[in-house]
């Protein structure tokens, strides 16, 4: 493999990691439940106040507290995915982050080491307490080798960078390191690559099997087997199946809410 590619494909898998991860911090308060309806459109239809849902500035998951978490294994999925990436961004600063100089402010590009002895919880925790975000982006940078340059002081004099290259056997490491967690993270949210078949539902226009598509880089959609016959109001894919693209699903929720209401009547 390449050097180019491996760096394009540890960016791409922290990339992901930091665009979904305000779903698993959702998923660990909704119950499990089947694949129907997708994980995103069950946060839609949730009956909660959306300001309560904002994730990027909740504390970490090692530093929280989980009285009663609704779905223990995302929980699960989250502190491993928090594991692995803070495990990788410690190994990467011990490797290429050069030592401050003494009495130079605190530059805040650094990884800060945790310090369990300390008394301060943010000490104690070091750039870890930043949460997973900051984790990410900051592994980023030393994978793209930003700040490795020399850098002019006030007075114009070059300082040595804060951080060297990283070598390759360390972007080989990250990358593997990255996309395990990144698998995890989508095989929890059923957004790995699959077709999975929408149990015990019908197309409420035809009958036939109705089959939902999840991918990393694509938002849910369901398609019905039958093809062009079925009478269903939404275009037809590639394949000749009807589709309900992202923006039609709450309509096909509704629409098998109402064949499901009267068939209990």
């Amino acid at each position: 493999m390449t050097y180019t590619r491996a760096v394009h494909e540890t960016v791409a898998a922290l990339r992901t990691i930091r665009e979904q991860w305000g779903e698993l911090l959702l998923a660990i308060e909704t119950p499990p439940a089947d694949v129907w309806p997708p994980r995103q459109l069950a946060h839609t239809m949730r009956a909660v106040d959306d300001e309560q849902l904002v994730v990027e500035e909740r504390a970490p998951l090692v530093l929280r507290e989980h009285p009663a978490p609704l779905n223990l294994a995302a929980l699960d999925t989250g502190l491993a995915v928090e594991r692995l990436v803070f495990s990788l961004a410690d190994t990467l600063a011990a490797a290429v982050q050069h030592e401050a100089r003494d009495g130079a402010p605190r530059d805040p590009r650094r990884w800060e080491f945790a310090d369990p002895g300390a008394v301060d919880i943010r000490r104690a925790h070091g750039s870890r307490a930043h949460g997973l975000h900051y984790a990410c982006v900051w592994v980023e940078g030393r994978v793209l080798d930003e700040d490795t340059e020399a850098e002019a002081q006030l007075d114009g004099v070059p300082a040595a960078p804060p951080f060297a290259p990283l070598p390759p056997h360390l972007l080989h490491e990250a990358r593997r390191t990255a996309r395990i967690a990144e698998g995890r993270l989508l095989r929890t949210l059923g957004l790995d690559v699959r077709s999975t078949p929408v149990p015990d539902r019908a197309c409420p226009w035809c009958g036939g099997e109705l089959e939902l598509h999840t991918g990393p880089d694509a938002v849910p959609r369901v398609t019905c087997s039958t093809g062009p016959e079925c009478t269903a109001p939404v275009p037809l894919d590639d394949e000749g199946r009807r589709v309900w693209e992202w923006h039609d699903l709450l309509a096909l929720v509704a629409a098998l809410t109402e064949a499901e209401q009267r068939v209990a009547a």
